[in-house]
Formats: structure tokens, C-alpha cells, sequence
């Protein structure tokens, strides 16, 4: 799963540095465009991935608004 994050005018780092040490968060990366971050969740229950996007990504001081992108599996896989 991935998660684009908008946050704080230059909070972004310290947003960033907050995501790794999400338990589940395998990346954090700045971006340029329309949102801020790029995020990658892993985890092998899609509750363990809800919990992690609501009550804490979700939550965090400094983030202002989310947008998950779920991948999908199977026959589009390159």
C-alpha cells in the first residue's frame, strides 16, 4: 500500500523522519507535484495497514491530509 501525504509547509522531513519509525512503514520519500510524501506500507493483515493509515500516519502532528493507493495483485503484475 502506499499512502501520499500532504503536510506543514517545510515539515516535511521531520515528517518523514516520524514515518520510519512507524512500525510497517518500509519507505518515506519527499516528492515533488501535488503531495509532499510518497509512503510504503507492508504488512500481511489489511487491519495492521487500516490502524496504521488512521490512527497513526493519519493522526501525526504536521500531516494535513492523505491519500491511500492500494496495488493490485494478479494478472497486472509486470
Amino acid at each position: 500500500v502506499y499512502v501520499l501525504i500532504n503536510c506543514d509547509l517545510g515539515f516535511e522531513e521531520e515528517v518523514i523522519d516520524k514515518l520510519k519509525n512507524i512500525s510497517g512503514v518500509k519507505e518515506a520519500q519527499g516528492t515533488f507535484g501535488a503531495y509532499d510524501i510518497l509512503a510504503k506500507i507492508e504488512s500481511d493483515e489489511l487491519d495492521k495497514i487500516r490502524d496504521t493509515i488512521t490512527h497513526k500516519i493519519r493522526q501525526m502532528d504536521r500531516v494535513r491530509s492523505t491519500l491511500t493507493l492500494m496495488t493490485v495483485t494478479g494478472k497486472y503484475d509486470v
